[in-house]
């Protein structure tokens, strides 16, 4: 079965549990859905924010409560986790607010930032309003396009085909922005 198929079929509650585990793709899918009448617009941001809320809100927790284990430990060498606590450090609520936008940050920083001594509460706040703003963008970014991604989907290639190649893009293009950028 298809993200798309899984979307149409489950609606709001498929779109929860996709942005909180896969992301972008599958919430620019639910702006498809709601440019096609399939799913309510401010139901499908709702639902995209909830899920990307609560997923970070689990790393976040799993990051304060296995601080200590070995294998969170040994993530702290990988160069990402560095990269994330460093920034973290310069800006902290700047980076609450923007790691779900950094391409190769997204899912080590909650985990990061539940190893430092940021309250709870600030980061349920701060990251709250970073996912409103995420879901609203990306489901926003499907509404507007979906009339070109759907003829694209039901033209020329299968729709997963058409997701998956969209989602190198995507990370090709930011990886190249994020390279050119450290390197000026």
């Amino acid at each position: 079965m298809t993200i798309e198929a899984l979307v149409a079929r489950y609606g709001l509650a498929a779109l929860l549990l996709g942005a909180g585990v896969e992301g972008e793709t599958v919430v620019v899918l639910g702006g498809i859905m709601v440019q096609r009448g399939s799913l309510p617009y401010v139901g499908a941001i709702l639902a995209a924010a909830i899920g990307s809320f609560i997923a970070d809100q689990l790393f976040f927790a799993a990051g304060r409560r296995f601080r200590d284990h070995p294998r969170v430990v040994r993530w702290r060498g990988k160069p990402a986790f560095a990269r994330a606590l460093t920034t973290f450090e310069r800006h902290p609520t700047l980076f609450v607010f923007a790691f779900r936008f950094l391409y190769g940050l997204r899912t080590v920083s909650p985990v990061a930032i539940g190893t430092t001594r940021l309250p709870l509460a600030r980061f349920a706040i701060l990251n709250g309003s970073a996912a409103l703003l995420w879901a609203t963008i990306f489901v926003s970014i499907g509404y507007w396009f979906g009339h070109g991604l759907s003829e694209l989907i039901g033209r020329w290639l299968p729709s997963w085909q058409v997701l998956a190649g969209g989602g190198i893009a995507f990370a090709v293009i930011a990886g190249l922005t994020w390279w050119w950028k450290r390197r000026t």
